[in-house]
């Protein structure tokens, strides 16, 4: 597997757009179709950035050697949603920090909650 057909197993296991992972790594879909297709190469600066905003591993994406990503540092649930959501959510930070503090009983007690809640809403909502 060349480095274009590396670049394109990234995006579509993030299940991104080719206009979305450009934008994320600061370049246009246009220069992305040109990685893609091996019609360029990029630049250094371009693997780093690719690989600083996905946790690709860099010997992986310039040789195709090891794990296609790295391990992300540990509490690192946030970043990585940030990258996948496209900002940054104060809100989706709090409810995060909040949830990985819990133990597992009561996780478990807020998932029923959330779920118990939903239903009530589709009930409610069908009343509409």
């Amino acid at each position: 597997m060349e480095m274009k057909d590396r670049i394109k197993k990234i995006r579509k296991d993030l299940d991104l757009t080719q206009q979305t992972f450009a934008e994320k790594i600061g370049t246009t879909a246009n220069v992305l179709t040109n990685y893609e297709t091996g019609r360029r190469n990029p630049s250094s600066s371009v693997i780093n950035n690719m690989c600083k905003t996905f946790n690709v591993n860099e010997e992986w994406l310039r040789t195709g050697e090891g794990d296609m990503f790295t391990a992300p540092p540990k509490n690192d649930l946030i970043a990585k949603a940030a990258v996948l959501l496209g900002e940054k959510d104060p809100v989706f930070e709090a409810f995060v920090d909040t949830y990985r503090k819990l133990d597992p009983a009561n996780r478990k007690v807020l998932i029923e909650w959330g779920l118990d809640f939903l239903n009530n809403l589709k009930q409610r909502s069908e009343d509409i």
